[in-house]
């Protein structure tokens, strides 16, 4: 009979924005309209040359276990898409496909970190993150971030915190929740601080490809022997497939493949299949067309929110999400967004899922959803907010 959890289990926080997707659904369940702005999820489906793919390699009866790196074909794809993209000439021995980005970052921090040591990173980021390093027994070590930064950590803010327990630097860019880059004269600085350090510099590229106006950079072009994780979740629309990747030093992927054996035995094979499509003419232009979409939500859904009051301290240059300042609505933005939840039907994330800092003041809109579905969410909360 289950009788108690473990102390791991029990302190790992719960992912905020689940519990408010999960309530939402709920709430649709007994006939409401909700709009939902809180999920980091593309409203688009799989585009069709995937799909197409994974069908026929289903008919082709490729649904038995891979090798726990990924199959060669897409592991190839992938190195050559750094080349094609970047310029940057990565050997498929460096690449590791994951179930999901989470796979890969788990597997990174279990290479790099021992327990009691800490990874330091933002204060605002992903949540997750900390909690795969506290899994570990280790710890995020959370450094403060506004929007004189950027929401994001520069050089001289690592060689003011840096400990003898910190062994590395996890940088986003974009980032989640705020949409900002790292720029390139910063990455470099960070790059070259951590060699003096002997830290490692592992970077979360999830949203690359999904940047307006601009292309990011991977940290690659600096560091070669940088930790670059990303995934077929964001721009390759591939959420529910759950495939990732990790580039590193290879001597790195081979210790990170034996714990993939054990750990996972192999990413998903028809979604490594399917994820061959994806590198191809005709589905990047899919991809192309949907990040031209991307940016028009992004712009109204600014235009938007200051116009009801909001303050966006930090104007998002990618990914899908807008982290904006409601101090001028309430003190307690977990409670604002419970409250638009059940009393206006509108799903928004509050800033204490991404850290400690001012995450009273802030709350995250992901622009995820149609034009239509974002003027909805826009003109209930101008009834509500605007007296």
């Amino acid at each position: 009979m289950y009788k108690k959890s473990s102390q791991r289990a029990a302190t790992i926080e719960s992912f905020k924005v689940m519990d408010l997707l999960k309530r939402a659904r709920a709430l649709e369940a007994q006939g409401f309209d909700v709009v939902h702005l809180e999920v980091g999820e593309p409203d688009f489906k799989t585009a069709k040359p995937i799909a197409d793919a994974a069908i026929l390699a289903i008919q082709a009866g490729h649904t038995q276990y891979t090798p726990a790196a990924g199959i060669p074909e897409l592991r190839q794809k992938i190195a050559t898409f750094y080349f094609q993209r970047y310029g940057v000439s990565v050997k498929p021995e460096q690449v590791l496909v994951t179930p999901g980005a989470s796979g890969a970052l788990l597997l990174a921090f279990a290479l790099l970190v021992d327990a009691g040591q800490r990874i330091m990173m933002s204060d605002p980021s992903y949540p997750c993150n900390r909690h795969f390093l506290h899994f570990l027994e280790a710890s995020a070590q959370l450094i403060p971030t506004g929007p004189e930064q950027n929401f994001q950590l520069t050089r001289s803010l690592i060689a003011e915190h840096w400990q003898s327990d910190t062994v590395g630097v996890l940088l986003a860019s974009p980032s989640n929740p705020t949409g900002t880059l790292v720029p390139p004269a910063e990455m470099q600085a960070i790059a070259q601080q951590l060699k003096q350090l002997g830290g490692q510099l592992i970077v979360d590229e999830l949203y690359h490809g999904l940047t307006y106006g601009m292309d990011a950079m991977t940290a690659l072009q600096i560091d070669p022997d940088a930790f670059v994780i990303n995934s077929f979740s964001k721009y390759f629309g591939m959420t529910g497939w759950r495939l990732g990747w990790l580039v590193a030093p290879e001597a790195a992927v081979k210790e990170m493949e034996k714990m993939a054996q054990n750990l996972f035995i192999s990413p998903s094979t028809i979604a490594q299949y399917a994820a061959l499509a994806a590198f191809e003419p005709e589905s990047i232009q899919i991809f192309e067309q949907r990040r031209e979409e991307f940016r028009v939500r992004r712009d109204y859904l600014v235009k938007g929110l200051l116009e009801l009051g909001f303050i966006i301290p930090a104007q998002p240059e990618g990914a899908f999400y807008v982290y904006a300042d409601a101090s001028r609505f309430t003190d307690d933005s977990f409670a604002f967004c419970w409250s638009l939840l059940e009393e206006n039907h509108i799903a928004v994330t509050p800033g204490a899922d991404f850290g400690h800092v001012n995450a009273s003041r802030y709350v995250r809109f992901s622009y995820t959803t149609s034009l239509e579905q974002i003027e909805k969410a826009l003109s209930r909360m101008a009834k509500r907010l605007i007296q």
